[in-house]
């Protein structure tokens, strides 16, 4: 039997506008509770950022975006319909994986033409292995998401079924590079689907096989593009709830939950307006800072950080794909560098993304947008980073690097046509509040995984609050923390 909140819960105060809170708030109207969101930005969105100057639209949060029927079902909780709130575009080209010797492979989201592909680049032995793994993939997605991923856990027994035997006969606890191995004998394709353990936070060589399955959200189910960018789905789900009755506070930090006889009984915010709650919904990435009495992970790892350089520039830079995966030559080691030594890596594989490729709305006539994600050490040193690295000083440097190594690697042009540009350090993160200055939360280990990642609903603290976001179940990523806003949310409705 899960728990949940005891007694009266008419009234919800949630903690946040980024997407699990609205997600949050949109399974409570629809549950027919009075809902506040207070967020203290100005508008909807949390890690989710958005930077509009010069006709250039920025997202400066997630770039890749996956499993739209999350949120058709969490629009679906207050009867909306996700065609009529977002206009979203399937890339026939997922990724385009870009390697070190100079050849290329585009993963298609139609398995056959991926598997095209493959065979022309790797020998037909590698395409066979494919669909293989495809279909290996999509199973291990089947069997996780009913045991660790769509439902809350309050103890280790929850898990106990004959999904947990399935996936442990698959070996989904043994080794994710292992894993990989079995299927393909091409580095290449090693690589393309094992790097996805940096989005679960740690290193392909320490991830369990079970992270396998972040590839198949992407590379499997295929990546999509909401029109005006990924800054849009908050948007949208914001103006849902708002039309649904759900009240926004923008630009209203919370002070103080305001606690007695074992319940918080009103919201206090910075101004010293108290918004009175039966239940409050806690979305913050370190909520034991806000929550009276709760405590935080014993001994907490959390995920490698990154540095994120957002560009307007004016410049057509022909011939790229909407994401490209880009690996440098070195591989096993750069992870040793990122989660051992707590240096930036030498020679970094990189996230890139130029969504302007597909929406003509982000950038002016003749100009891209261009987004790099390079991984970093986080700034907490019992999780392998480094809290001494001066990113303060270090960014100016990182970012001509940054851009050099774009330029060799075939986005020519850009350095001498920027326009508009924006960039986020572990320091910035930080200063955002996010713990040990990582936007990617609480790393997925072992020991961080389904039930033994913090529970929505905690066992310590007052009995009405709960818990959503990154740093709770089932996860860090835009269709996880979704299912974080459901999760908290049948907590408090049953």
């Amino acid at each position: 039997m899960v728990r949940t909140v005891p007694g009266r819960t008419d009234r919800v105060v949630v903690v946040g506008a980024g997407l699990a809170g609205l997600g949050a708030a949109l399974r409570l109207r629809g549950a027919g509770r009075e809902v506040t969101v207070v967020e203290r930005g100005e508008g909807p969105g949390g890690r989710a950022g958005r930077v509009e100057q010069d006709g250039y639209v920025l997202d400066t949060g997630p770039s890749v975006f996956t499993a739209p029927e999350v949120v058709a079902d969490t629009l679906a909780a207050v009867g909306e319909k996700l065609e009529d709130r977002l206009d979203l575009r399937r890339l026939d080209t997922s990724y385009r994986a870009q390697y070190a010797d100079g050849t290329t492979l585009d993963v298609h989201a139609d398995p056959e033409a991926f598997a095209a592909e493959v065979s022309a680049l790797c020998g037909p032995a590698e395409a066979v292995a494919l669909r293989r793994y495809l279909a290996d993939l999509a199973e291990l997605y089947r069997l996780q998401l009913t045991t660790f991923i769509d439902r809350n856990l309050d103890s280790p027994l929850d898990l106990v079924g004959p999904e947990l035997v399935q996936l442990a006969r698959r070996g989904g606890f043994g080794r994710l590079s292992r894993h990989v191995e079995k299927y393909f004998a091409d580095d290449r394709l090693r690589r393309l689907f094992s790097f996805q353990a940096l989005y679960a936070g740690v290193s392909p060589f320490r991830a369990i096989a079970a992270y396998a399955v972040i590839a198949q959200l992407d590379i499997g189910a295929g990546v999509w593009h909401p029109t005006g960018g990924i800054g849009a789905v908050p948007r949208a789900l914001a103006a849902a709830a708002a039309d649904a009755g759900v009240t926004f506070r923008y630009g209203a930090p919370v002070a103080e939950l305001e606690t007695g006889g074992g319940r918080v009984g009103a919201v206090r915010l910075a101004d010293g307006e108290r918004l009175p709650a039966d239940a409050v919904v806690v979305t913050t990435d370190a909520p034991h800072a806000l929550v009276p009495g709760l405590r935080g992970p014993r001994r907490p790892v959390y995920s490698p950080s990154c540095v994120a350089l957002h560009v307007g520039v004016r410049t057509e830079v022909p011939g790229q794909a909407h994401h490209t995966i880009s690996f440098g030559d070195s591989w096993r080691g750069v992870f040793a560098e990122l989660t051992r030594d707590g240096r930036p890596m030498s020679d970094p594989s990189l996230l890139i993304s130029m969504p302007s490729v597909t929406d003509r709305s982000l950038a002016p006539e003749g100009g891209q947008v261009l987004s790099v994600v390079a991984p970093t050490p986080n700034l907490d040193r019992r999780s392998g980073g480094n809290p001494d690295l001066d990113w303060d000083a270090l960014a100016p440097r990182y970012r001509d690097e940054l851009l050099e190594t774009l330029e060799a690697r075939g986005f020519t042009g850009l350095t001498g046509a920027i326009e508009v540009e924006h960039m986020d350090t572990p320091r910035t993160w930080a200063d955002q509040g996010m713990a040990a200055g990582t936007p990617f939360a609480l790393a997925h280990t072992f020991g961080q995984t389904g039930p033994f990642r913090p529970a929505t609903l905690p066992r310590r603290g007052p009995e009405n609050v709960v818990l959503a976001g990154s740093s709770v179940q089932p996860g860090v990523g835009v269709p996880m923390v979704l299912i974080s806003g459901r999760l908290a949310a049948e907590r408090i409705t049953g």
